[in-house]
């Protein structure tokens, strides 16, 4: 489905040509037999990650929903844009912060309202202003990963018909997932939030702070 979300008032710009360029080689790809790189492989259910449970009791609204068909959107070059805009304004405006720091405990999600938090807030500050604005909540799905050292982070995966996409607070720019480096742990179901999925990495997986370095 596609969103008609195009406008946002965000610091950045997006780079028109270049992402347009890009996305038409995506889609090429895909045309010539690459197309089982564009999306991760689904496993069985597997446990929330931590947090996620206490997020959902302390904001209901985040949360609720009963189960529906998955949704795809549909990536225009207005929807890029906004997912451009939308992932450099979260990350130049909420300022990183352990959980440790932030609140005195190891792991607390939450979404950055004063202005600090660890990369699972930003997370869901992403994933809200998006379904605010008119995205599909089925298309923008919390993910687990483990990043570039090993560490458990979470990041925001988009689910279109030109393969998946990622919102991370340690990248300003908007990538396809397999252009992270990350290996793909566990992520919500499209057709439940409350749902998630394992994504073929059986290794444990926290996702813990993780503030930009």
């Amino acid at each position: 489905q596609e969103t008609g979300a195009t406008m946002f008032d965000f610091r950045g710009q997006g780079k028109g040509l270049a992402l347009a360029a890009m996305l038409f080689g995506i889609s090429a790809a895909a045309q010539a037999g690459e197309g089982r790189l564009l999306y991760a492989s689904l496993g069985d259910t597997t446990r929330a990650p931590i947090g996620w449970v206490e997020f959902c009791a302390d904001n209901a609204a985040q949360c609720q929903g009963a189960p529906t068909q998955p949704r795809d959107i549909v990536m225009s070059q207005a929807a890029w844009r906004d997912l451009v805009k939308v992932n450099r304004w979260v990350n130049e405006t909420v300022k990183p912060l352990t959980d440790q720091e932030h609140w005195g405990v190891i792991e607390k999600w939450s979404l950055p309202t004063d202005g600090y938090g660890d990369c699972e807030d930003y997370v869901l500050l992403k994933r809200k202003m998006l379904i605010d604005a008119g995205w599909p909540r089925e298309a923008l799905l919390i993910t687990v990963v483990r990043d570039k050292k090993g560490e458990g982070h979470a990041v925001l995966t988009v689910k279109t018909d030109k393969g998946e996409f990622v919102l991370d607070n340690q990248n300003e720019n908007v990538v396809a997932w397999t252009e992270t480096g990350y290996r793909f742990v566990k992520r919500q179901s499209q057709s439940d939030p409350n749902v998630w999925v394992s994504l073929g990495d059986t290794r444990p997986a926290v996702s813990t702070a993780s503030a930009r370095d």
